[in-house]
């Protein structure tokens, strides 16, 4: 527990899968919360169409690969061969992005600063030559912001979508149970696809009156905006945009007294 950053045995709402929830949640804990994995967001791989095989073929083809996410990562990763090298540069959008390739093995040749798409193609933009071909694997509800931007810019955009996103079923009525027994201190949401299906789950059973006690923390602008579109009051937000310094903008809030 860090003592500067407690969380002061609060139960926080983690809103990730299983196969991502146990840093978050070995966070939370050590920040003095406590807590409970609700998924409120899971993946699964598309079927492989011919154009997803056909764009594996060709990656010797582009000049840059953009990853978004470790899911893209490790999704991407499953419908190659093995032991097939990703012949071109390397962009991400994040640290946990990073750490997936680098466990895979593959150097990644830019990371930006700020950790959201905006940020991204502002740094990314000056290293993009017209009509360099850039390959965005991606999951069905992703922005198409970075592709615009960089269309804009001459650069031959391929996306392709390769995941799914999906509320699991068994969450929900965990959520209702827990939301009607006002056993949930913190909200914390990590994509707006997580806000989504919180609201549609507190709109089907009228549990908005039972949100009014809870600290809603959210990843960074893009999922705040959203929140506050569904009517969220959102109590904290980290200038860095991972779930070790949301946590610390909770705590940072709930220490001054908010």
């Amino acid at each position: 527990m860090i003592p500067a950053h407690s969380l002061q045995n609060k139960t926080v709402m983690i809103p990730r899968g299983k196969a991502h929830a146990k840093s978050f949640s070995d966070l939370v804990k050590r920040n003095g919360g406590i807590p409970v994995e609700i998924p409120l967001i899971a993946f699964q791989p598309v079927k492989a169409s011919e154009k997803l095989l056909k764009t594996l073929a060709d990656l010797h083809t582009y000049n840059w690969i953009i990853f978004t996410s470790n899911v893209t990562v490790e999704t991407f990763y499953s419908f190659l061969k093995k032991g097939q090298a990703l012949l071109p540069k390397i962009a991400v959008i994040g640290e946990k992005t990073k750490e997936a390739l680098v466990d895979m093995g593959e150097k990644v040749d830019f990371v930006p600063e700020e950790y959201v798409a905006e940020g991204f193609v502002d740094e990314f933009l000056p290293h993009v030559k017209q009509g360099e071909r850039i390959l965005i694997p991606k999951g069905n509800l992703a922005r198409d912001y970075i592709s615009a931007a960089l269309m804009e810019k001459g650069a031959i955009i391929n996306e392709v979508i390769i995941y799914e996103t999906y509320l699991p079923e068994e969450s929900k009525g965990k959520l209702v149970k827990m939301l009607t027994e006002e056993s949930l201190d913190i909200l914390t949401f990590t994509s707006p696809s997580t806000i989504d299906h919180f609201m549609k789950i507190v709109e089907e059973h009228n549990l908005g009156s039972k949100l009014e006690h809870c600290i809603v923390a959210c990843i960074g602008p893009v999922s705040k905006r959203k929140a506050e579109q569904r009517g969220l009051k959102v109590h904290a937000m980290p200038e860095k945009y991972t779930v070790e310094e949301m946590l610390k903008s909770v705590a940072n809030f709930m220490n001054i007294g908010g």
